[in-house]
């Protein structure tokens, strides 16, 4: 079960004029479950994305980015679950361009209009015929109100539907935004195995709209970890559909900041989702690192504690073995760290200063924290006033269970 998160009722998520979703079961790899998703968008949406940094990456990815590339106005996404048409070749690209083809027909745009998404499993090809099957279902579902059944069609390892809305009053205006996301394991920064999608109704330039998709997986899918590895098929995509009549065209325009710190806001708490859904999580932990010299050292050691599968299965088991923590930060990779200036926190328990243990420590209060559902690690470099804040979980039996029967 997931760490202190439900998935909002239906009721609770907001349509965002001018983008429509619909599902469908197309049967993709398995029978009786809704696996494909219709995204369609009014003219004059603006949308922009971020993308896995990972080499292998597959085949829909880089049909995206050439899409986005194009400059040509995105009426569409396409979302399939089960097959995530990566290692495939040619074919993977003759399959992704069958299917925006395939979309570009339902709804009367150009192939090049149209961002198509996979995931699932790795090197096995992608059925297109059952996504062109299934596509008219999906299309007659089309509604605005369907962000609920969309957020449940695109998960895979996934226990829960992550799925979001919330409003912001700026000018006289109310702006809605809403967004889902999916992923459970294969999470990493740059970005994790999960798909995101974030909606509003505001209007924001175009490269606006860009600078602030890089912002938000920066703060948020890009902050997060479950086990380390960085997924094929990763993809944020942020549109502005203009529809509310706030229309933002500058930084400095009135009501932006909020409206920009409120979509950041929202991605995080679909970003967090995915941790506390990880793949047999049952601990939440936010590693916290102050005091380094820039952000970039604060992340290397943000990220060797959260990728550590010693500390991971300590938190799991609630054993105070907080000696792998300071092994995770002295080979985080800061050359020059004196750790006789690191101090490191568990919740308020002061753990270690000076080089070692803290004087006033005692086992049973790092017991005690440990045995809470949400845990902070707070570690202070001593070097200097820059900040990251990263989001892990747990590893138990049940990670490796999952990822034995994944293609059961």
């Amino acid at each position: 079960m997931p760490v202190n998160y439900a998935t909002p009722d239906a009721d609770q998520i907001l349509p965002v004029a001018g983008v429509r979703l619909g599902v469908a079961e197309a049967g993709i790899r398995k029978k009786d479950r809704r696996d494909l998703t219709l995204v369609a968008l009014d003219a004059g949406c603006t949308v922009a994305g971020v993308f896995t940094q990972n080499r292998f990456c597959a085949a829909p990815v880089q049909l995206c980015r050439d899409h986005l590339a194009g400059g040509r106005e995105i009426r569409a996404l396409v979302i399939n679950t089960g097959i995530a048409n990566a290692g495939t070749g040619e074919s993977g690209h003759q399959a992704a361009q069958a299917t925006c083809e395939a979309v570009g027909e339902l709804l009367g745009v150009a192939a090049d209009q149209v961002l198509p998404f996979s995931t699932g499993v790795i090197l096995e090809n992608l059925p297109v015929d059952r996504i062109r099957a299934g596509l008219p279902a999906a299309l007659a579902d089309l509604k605005a109100d369907n962000w609920h059944a969309a957020a449940h069609a695109i998960m895979t390892t996934d226990t829960v539907a992550k799925v979001a809305s919330r409003t912001v009053a700026v000018n006289g205006k109310k702006v809605t935004i809403s967004g889902m996301s999916k992923g459970a394991g294969m999470i990493r920064p740059n970005m994790a195995t999960m798909l995101g999608f974030v909606a509003t109704d505001a209007g924001i330039a175009q490269a606006m709209l860009d600078r602030l998709v890089k912002e938000a997986a920066d703060q948020s899918f890009n902050r997060i970890t479950v086990d380390g590895d960085t997924s094929t098929n990763d993809s944020f995509i942020m549109i502005a559909s203009g529809r509310s009549g706030a229309v933002f065209a500058e930084e400095s325009d009135a009501g932006w900041a909020e409206v920009g710190a409120a979509i950041i806001a929202l991605a995080l708490e679909l970003a967090q989702a995915i941790v506390r859904d990880g793949e047999g999580a049952t601990k939440f932990i936010t590693v916290a690192i102050d005091g380094g010299k820039d952000s970039g050292e604060c992340r290397l050691v943000g990220y060797a504690i959260g990728h550590s599968p010693l500390v991971k299965t300590a938190f799991f088991a609630s054993d105070p073995n907080l000696g792998r923590i300071l092994a995770a930060i002295g080979y985080a990779g800061i050359q020059d760290l004196d750790v006789d200036g690191v101090r490191v926190w568990l919740d308020d328990v002061l753990v270690a200063e000076n080089g070692g243990r803290a004087e006033a420590y005692q086992e049973q209060d790092g017991a005690r924290v440990m045995e809470q559902a949400e845990i902070t690690i707070r570690v202070d470099l001593g070097r200097g006033n820059a900040s990251v804040t990263v989001y892990t979980c747990d590893f138990s039996y049940d990670y490796v269970k999952i990822n034995a029967d994944y293609r059961s």
